[in-house]
């Protein structure tokens, strides 16, 4: 990864509005800050919560609290939990995850 254009700064997530986006079941809350060519989150899954698509895009996701499920289109299937995350590269894996208990997560891209 190759960050570009995108000054010394920081965050205060609290301060960050969150967005919402449905899953097939349940809903994700992503609080977004953009710069340059990268894309930081904190994002919320509720409990139950199931993504609604194939993800190709490449991610590092760290998971701070709760249990999170990451299957690829493969077949295989990852659980993480506090402090576990995964590196995928840009159309190197399609992914999607769920979670039973709900989670929070770290996420750039």
């Amino acid at each position: 990864m190759k960050i570009t254009d995108v000054p010394f700064c920081t965050i205060d997530w609290s301060e960050v509005s969150a967005t919402q986006h449905p899953g097939i079941e349940g809903y994700a809350y992503w609080r977004t800050f953009e710069m340059g060519n990268i894309r930081v989150r904190m994002v919320e899954y509720t409990p139950g919560y199931i993504a609604d698509h194939w993800c190709n895009r490449g991610h590092v996701l760290l998971v701070l609290e709760g249990e999170l499920y990451t299957e690829l289109s493969d077949g295989r299937e990852f659980k993480l939990t506090p402090g576990v995350s995964y590196q995928v590269a840009d159309n190197a894996n399609p992914h999607r995850s769920y979670t039973n208990t709900g989670a929070k997560l770290f996420i750039v891209d």
